[in-house]
């Protein structure tokens, strides 16, 4: 199996029931303990269990062996000062190629993120299509794609993380304020949903990968932070797509021509 045992392969099955065990605990207590009535369609309901404790399992298995290793593995080769070409010890504007992919993995993860697209399919059936879900997912995942590229130049300036989240959240204040009401929760929300099963893995094994081997980082202190960037700034993205969708309507009404006033009758 390409160096995964059967060993490992089981204990990450079993690790995976013993994280299950709690929650399905809760819910079958709550459910014939609390509302004191029987489990629906019990047979699939297994069914589907088993398939979360093989699926998570498999997922688990396949970051150790995949997700993980091919972001150290990008990493490593994008910051090799043989791909950079330069002499000497390579500066911030060096590094174009490893924001450029920062951004498109940051995009690209998000638009598959299984959370992002169950939210937006949710937020279109709750505003009767007044919230496209296509809409918000690109929007998201160009918060998401801006996070991981300032995370990336982040990292290898080593400018302090505390800088870029106080100045984002200041934005995101200011953005509560003069955004469209509607839309704020469901923009506090989309930050939360990025950081899923997806989008996690990859921009964590980035980080750690680019923060080993950036001269000067380190793994511990530099490499993470990502993650926070990538709830923050989609809070951002998020609202200000509402904001510029307000004032293109408003500049269309604007625009649009007043109608005609009737004819007055003729006196006879």
């Amino acid at each position: 199996m390409g160096g995964l045992s059967i060993g490992e392969l089981a204990g990450a099955v079993l690790s995976t029931i013993v994280e299950v065990v709690p929650i399905a605990a809760i819910l079958l207590f709550f459910q014939l303990v609390v509302l004191r009535r029987p489990i629906p369609r019990l047979h699939r309901v297994l069914i589907g269990l088993v398939y979360v404790v093989v699926g998570l399992a498999l997922f688990l298995v396949g970051l150790e062996h995949a997700l993980f290793p091919l972001g150290k593995v990008m990493a490593r080769q994008l910051t090799d000062p043989g791909f950079l070409a330069v002499g000497g010890s390579p500066g911030w504007a060096d590094y174009g190629w490893v924001y450029a992919f920062a951004f498109a993995i940051g995009f690209s993860t998000t638009i598959a993120e299984p959370a992002l697209i169950a939210v937006a399919n949710k937020a279109r059936e709750v505003s009767g299509g007044a919230v496209g879900a296509w809409g918000l997912r690109v929007a998201v995942a160009l918060g998401v794609a801006l996070a991981i590229a300032v995370g990336a130049f982040r990292i290898v300036t080593g400018t302090p993380l505390y800088l870029y989240m106080i100045a984002g959240y200041l934005v995101v204040v200011v953005q509560t304020v003069f955004a469209p009401k509607d839309i704020v929760p469901l923009a506090y929300d989309s930050g939360g949903v990025t950081t899923s099963t997806v989008t996690v893995p990859l921009v964590a094994a980035l980080g750690i990968g680019l923060a080993s081997t950036v001269p000067g980082r380190s793994a511990l202190l530099d490499g993470f932070g990502l993650i926070a960037l990538a709830s923050l700034f989609p809070m951002i993205s998020v609202m200000g797509y509402a904001q510029i969708g307000a004032y293109l309507q408003r500049r269309q009404r604007r625009r649009r021509p007043s109608e005609p006033e009737p004819p007055e009758e003729e006196a006879p």
